[in-house]
Parts: structure tokens; C-alpha cells; sequence
């Protein structure tokens, strides 16, 4: 009985010892005070986005919440404003699996706010299926939405530089490669629906974001808007809502590994508040700092460029 309390006493020790240690991540430290200021967060009615939104309004921004869920949405916005004292916390309805519903966003958007300085793509899912226009569910709410958003919003965040675009990725873009003639074909990042392959095109879609922001960050120099993409950590998040059984699975390692969405914010809320990183535009971070090596895949300057063309084209652009 002793030893068993022994392990038992050592095994809660261990797990400590291990989110205060490897699994920690640092915090954003940056004072920054946002009054005048104007953000877009996408999927902000939960977990990173949610998070992110709060802190945001916290230091005086107005904060549009870009959500498909009216419901949970507006449920979100409550509870900021309750929190942060900020009346200034909208929702806006964008449905990432519709270009007619990014669109709508962006006009409306657009026609009610006069000014937008950071833009923080954070939503994302791991989910089958095909959008409204016949993407892969994945890759059109992971990049393709999200590419359409940006490109239609971009005249506005010039005009009100300094300005940042902050794309939340993943280190997940280690086992993604891009298969130009699979999205040509068959308007997806692969074939297949297993709850492996469906990951698989998630860690493809992270890559398209590292290679939309690098691609992004050349074709924005010159202006005063800059971009980055990140890694926020291992995240409890509802990611994984759509994926049935397959989250019953890895829910005991997500409760054992990962840690909560207020830590996986902060390396997005240091992309968009930090000073002096403009030079680092396009580039790629986490745990609140640049990734100094990166792999060849994520910095391919012509798969990068045949990326942006090619969204251009399925978003008629």
C-alpha cells in the first residue's frame, strides 16, 4: 500500500513537473493599450480565438467576432463585455465554408468600420466533407476562407498601418506537403476520410498558412502591413469537435499533455501586440519568438507563389 501511494504520490509530482517545465509556454508581455484600434478575430466564440478576442478588448480594442455560430457567438460577446468592461465587442456573422459568406463579411465589414489594424486568423477544424463551393472542408475554412478574407480586407488594414495579419498554424505543418495536382483535380489537399487522413489534411492546411504568410509578408513590403504565422502549443481545444469517436481517443492524452487556451494565446497575442518584430514579417513563431530553423518546405518560394495563384483562381479573384 505504501508504494503504491509512493507511485501515485511521484506520478502527480511527474505531471506537474511536466507543465511547469517542457509543456510550459511563455507568456506575451507586451503593455500595449489598443483604444482607437480595430480588430477581426475568426472563430473567436471559443478556446485560442475566444482568448485572444478577451485580451484584445481588455486593452480597449474593438473587437469584431467573425463566427458562423450566431448563438455561441453572441453568448461569447457577453461574456467579454462583462469581463473587460469594453462595450465595443461585436459579433459578425462569417461562415469560413462559404466565399459568399466571406464576401458578405468583408462588404459589411467594410461598409461599418472605417479602419482595421489587426487581423487574427484563427479559426480552424479538423472536420470531413466539402464546403458550399466544393473545397475540401479542411482546406477551405484552414486557408482557402481565410486567404479570400485577407486579400478583401487588405486595402483597409494599409490604410490604417501599422497594421498586422496574425495566421494561426501549427507545427502539425512538419507532416504536410502540398499536392498541386490533387487541388487542381479534386479541389482538396488529399483523398480519403479516414480519421488519419483527415488529419493528414489538417497538417497539410497548416502548411498552406506558413506558406500564405510567406508569400504574403513579400508581396506586402513596401507597405505598413506586416504578417506572421505561429505554432500556439498543444492546445485543449474543440479542434477537434467533428472528428466522432476519434476525439474519445485522444481525450485522455489532450487532458495529459496539453495545455489550456489562455497559454495557447499567447504567442498569437505577441505576433499582434509586439513592438519591433516588423522585420520579421512573413516569418514563422512560437512560444512568443521567432522559429529560427525552419524546414525547406514552409519557406519554397515557388510553391508558395503557385499556392497564392492557384487560391486567386478557385476564389475568382
Amino acid at each position: 500500500m505504501l508504494l503504491l501511494l509512493l507511485f501515485g504520490a511521484l506520478s502527480v509530482g511527474g505531471y506537474f513537473l511536466l507543465h511547469m517545465t517542457v509543456l510550459k509556454l511563455p507568456r506575451c508581455k507586451s503593455a500595449a493599450k489598443l483604444h482607437g484600434k480595430t480588430a477581426v478575430v475568426t472563430g473567436a466564440n471559443t478556446g485560442i480565438g475566444k482568448t485572444t478576442a478577451m485580451d484584445l478588448a481588455r486593452r480597449g480594442a474593438k473587437v469584431i467576432l467573425a463566427c458562423r455560430d450566431r448563438r455561441r457567438a453572441e453568448a461569447a460577446v457577453q461574456e467579454i463585455i462583462q469581463e473587460t468592461g469594453n462595450q465595443q465587442v461585436i459579433f459578425m456573422q462569417l461562415d469560413l465554408a462559404s466565399l459568399q459568406s466571406v464576401r458578405s463579411f468583408a462588404d459589411n465589414f467594410l461598409k461599418s468600420e472605417s479602419r482595421l489594424d489587426l487581423l487574427i486568423n484563427n479559426a480552424g477544424l479538423i472536420a470531413d466533407g466539402k464546403t458550399e463551393d466544393g473545397f475540401g472542408m479542411i482546406f477551405g475554412i484552414n486557408h482557402l476562407g481565410h486567404f479570400l478574407l485577407t486579400v478583401l480586407l487588405l486595402d483597409r488594414l494599409k490604410a490604417s498601418g501599422p497594421s498586422r495579419v496574425v495566421n494561426v498554424s501549427s507545427s502539425g505543418y512538419k507532416l504536410g506537403k502540398l499536392d498541386f495536382n490533387c487541388l487542381t483535380t479534386h479541389r482538396d489537399l488529399a483523398l480519403g476520410s479516414s480519421y488519419v487522413q483527415l488529419f493528414q489534411k489538417y497538417c497539410h492546411s497548416k502548411l498552406c498558412n506558413i506558406l500564405f504568410t510567406y508569400e504574403l509578408g513579400k508581396r506586402l513590403q513596401g507597405s505598413d502591413v506586416t504578417c506572421y504565422s505561429l505554432h500556439p502549443g498543444p492546445i485543449t481545444t474543440a479542434i477537434f469537435r467533428s472528428s466522432g469517436w476519434w476525439s474519445l481517443l485522444i481525450a485522455p492524452l489532450v487532458f495529459l499533455f496539453f495545455v489550456d487556451a489562455d497559454s495557447g494565446a499567447q504567442t498569437s497575442l505577441y505576433c499582434a501586440l509586439e513592438p519591433g518584430i516588423e522585420h520579421l514579417s512573413g516569418r514563422y513563431f512560437t512560444k512568443c519568438g521567432p522559429v529560427l530553423s525552419i524546414e525547406p518546405k514552409a519557406r519554397d518560394d515557388a510553391a508558395a507563389k503557385k499556392l497564392w495563384e492557384l487560391s486567386e483562381s478557385f476564389c475568382g479573384l
